[in-house]
């Protein structure tokens, strides 16, 4: 009987892994389309060949070092060893219970991972967007995928040492789904290639004035905005990392409903903000505000009330308009918005998550967004920095006036409209 629930069990949360891991990774198209849609016309080619092959970077890098860096245990030469049934029923028995237990396959679990190092970096593709060579991003692409994140993700989910002095799960952080140790990760490594990076051309005057730079495809945005709303159901719900008993099938449940709560909360406050601030219904700020809502819950979905969830993405939804607004005043250009999305509002959910969760320091928070935060931008830009030297990292004058699909890719994405692209 014992064997036949272990069986089953592991069936159910192995499958319930690589389900959620799917999902996750359709986030990827729902990034390429966003950002598709966000970017003129004349770029669009070379943002969809970014984010195809940042996730092939991605899958690549966290198996061949990644995974291991973070988690130890190397699986690209030797693969993942598969459950011994004995030995775990045993323990299982020690300890009374059958179904209390994360029982998966390690197989899955790092297809789960994986796809988390990809999104992280699919971020940073959108801030640096319509300037930056291709080759240089990439290059950056395979030390953040392949250290950077895994690093602090060793030091927050495994429980690591931060550099052998301190365990930022004994000071009290927690991050549920990773608003910290994904979102502000990428967003990080984002603000630090921007900062390097400068402004596109023609975004900011020398008065101070900002031009609005209009995406090409506003459909292809929204698209994109539901595929990521859908993706992360995956995102949060396959950070329960288990479906195989009652108590983990209801929690499953609560943090899909608040995840939905929370996008719709924080896509109706941006929609709302916009209208008051510009006096008209802005789509990219709803867009933005969806995502934030979404940003703002990854922390924590579990422990909040569908009222509170749907509160505390409306506070990313209000939160990512200001920031859009501000750092354009401070001439960050960012075409996509994602380091205020992913960011800010990063920061945001870690904040928010002592509120309903009380095992969980404000202090602990703090130091845990500050350690992730300040690691990711040094290393980040660092790594910029040199890439900027050896080969440059921004396009010329005149290959951005044309469009970077043409100089790095060869391929318009809408050849018969180019005349119109500029």
């Amino acid at each position: 009987m014992e064997q036949n629930l272990f069986h089953l069990q592991y069936a159910m949360d192995t499958f319930y892994f690589l389900v959620c891991g799917a999902l996750v990774m359709w986030m990827a198209a729902g990034f390429a389309m966003l950002e598709a849609g966000l970017v003129r016309s004349k770029n669009t080619t070379e943002i969809l060949t970014k984010n195809v092959a940042l996730f092939a970077i991605s899958c690549i890098m966290y198996l061949v070092v990644g995974y291991d860096i973070m988690y130890g245990g190397g699986i690209f030469l030797s693969g993942i060893e598969t459950v011994d049934v004995d030995a775990t029923l045993a323990a299982f028995a020690e300890q009374g219970d059958f179904t209390g237990g994360s029982i998966y396959s390690g197989a899955s679990d790092f297809f789960f991972q994986v796809v988390f190092v990809a999104t992280a970096m699919s971020i940073v593709s959108g801030a640096v967007a319509e300037r930056m060579k291709l080759w240089s991003f990439l290059a950056f692409a395979v030390v953040m995928t392949g250290f950077i994140y895994p690093m602090e993700g060793a030091w927050t989910w495994n429980g690591d040492d931060v550099f052998g002095l301190y365990n930022l799960g004994d000071l009290g952080f927690s991050d549920f789904a990773g608003s910290g140790i994904v979102h502000m990760a990428g967003a990080a490594a984002a603000l630090a290639g921007v900062l390097l990076l400068g402004a596109r051309k023609g975004k900011y005057t020398a008065e101070g004035k900002v031009n609005a730079i209009p995406g090409a495809n506003m459909p292809l945005a929204t698209l994109g905005t539901f595929i990521l709303w859908m993706g992360w159901f995956g995102f949060n719900g396959g950070s329960v990392l288990k479906l195989g008993d009652i108590a983990n099938a209801n929690a499953v449940a609560v943090v899909f409903l608040n995840t939905n709560a929370a996008a719709a909360g924080g896509a109706i406050a941006a929609l709302i903000l916009a209208a008051i601030l510009f006096k008209k219904a802005d789509l990219t700020m709803a867009l933005n505000g969806a995502l934030a809502g979404l940003v703002a819950i990854t922390a924590e979905p579990s422990t909040p009330t569908p009222l509170q969830a749907t509160l505390f993405g409306a506070l990313g939804g209000l939160l990512v308009v200001i920031s859009i607004t501000s750092l354009d005043k401070l001439k960050i250009d960012d075409p996509v918005g994602a380091i205020s999305v992913h960011g800010v509002v990063g920061l945001l959910g870690l904040l928010l998550v002592p509120f309903t969760n009380d095992g969980v320091s404000f202090s602990g928070q703090i130091i845990g967004a500050l350690t992730i935060f300040v690691w990711v931008f040094v290393t980040s830009f660092i790594v910029w920095s040199i890439l900027k030297a050896v080969i440059g990292i921004r396009v010329t004058e005149e290959e951005e006036y044309e469009g970077v699909d043409k100089s790095e890719c060869g391929i318009e994405a809408y050849p018969e409209f180019v005349g119109s692209a500029k």
